[in-house]
């Protein structure tokens, strides 16, 4: 079903019942699988491929030219890739990727109104992310992040799987798995509800809070703290949290400021 007013040009392949309502645009070299959904007044732009069975608000532009003043509008960079089952609500933005990789976006994601993703960003399955949050370019969020309204995150940022951001809060350092930030670069907790959720035992999550105290709570210096969290190396879970921490480019983030010394 193709509304009569949509504007449809280029290299565009569309899939088994989609539908295309009202004032959309699709331009470029698009490819949907079947059944997706344009509401209405929204606006494809590619190099784009795209799944099955996402749904798009009024106002949602995906795949346009990156926010970089050095970046033509027009030159079709290394694209967008969206997965399947998507949600993507009134004015999301998603750009596509400049560099030798597209922007990706996973499967049964749920963006929230005004919600952004710049360029080369990577996005894992089944994130939510809350009305005007920000993803800055090659920001990478694994599975099941979860954003509440109004976070930010710097560029090249890493996100670890399970891990929650609270309503205005943001950081500019990588967020390990399952933590909780509360504030601005400040991990406050950990996200046991989530844990729980996903089939953790009592142990696991027992070992996760431990790992955030060692990190987080101690006083340290931060090198001191990793050491102590790899004297546990070979548990599985605490693996997962050394391989992130030894793959962080921009540091962690933990909480408050840093200790200089190990006096006091």
């Amino acid at each position: 079903m193709i509304h009569p007013s949509a504007v449809i040009e280029g290299n565009i392949t569309i899939g088994e019942g989609c539908e295309i309502g009202p004032h959309c645009t699709i331009r470029g070299t698009v490819t949907l699988g079947a059944g997706n959904r344009l509401i209405a007044g929204v606006h494809l732009s590619g190099p784009l491929t795209m799944g099955e069975g996402n749904l798009m608000f009024p106002g949602c532009c995906l795949g346009f030219a990156p926010q970089d003043v050095g970046f033509p509008w027009d030159k079709p960079g290394a694209g967008l890739e969206i997965g399947s089952h998507n949600t993507f609500r009134e004015n999301v933005a998603i750009h596509r990727g400049k560099t030798d990789q597209p922007t990706r976006v996973g499967h049964h994601t749920y963006w929230m109104s005004c919600s952004h993703a710049g360029h080369d960003c990577q996005v894992g399955d089944r994130c939510i992310i809350g009305s005007g949050s920000l993803l800055a370019g090659h920001v990478e969020l694994a599975d099941r992040v979860l954003m509440s309204g109004n976070t930010s995150l710097h560029q090249f940022v890493r996100v670890g799987t399970g891990a929650m951001l609270g309503g205005h809060a943001g950081s500019v350092r990588d967020v390990l798995p399952w933590f909780t930030v509360t504030a601005m670069n400040y991990c406050g907790s950990v996200n046991v509800v989530g844990l729980r959720r996903n089939g953790f035992t009592v142990e696991q999550i027992d070992t996760v809070r431990w790992i955030y105290r060692t990190l987080c709570l101690s006083r340290s210096l931060p090198s001191a703290r990793v050491a102590a969290v790899r004297e546990r190396a070979g548990d599985p879970l605490v693996d997962e949290y050394l391989r992130f921490i030894d793959a962080s480019k921009r540091g962690l983030c933990l909480r408050g400021g840093r200790r200089t010394s190990d006096e006091g």
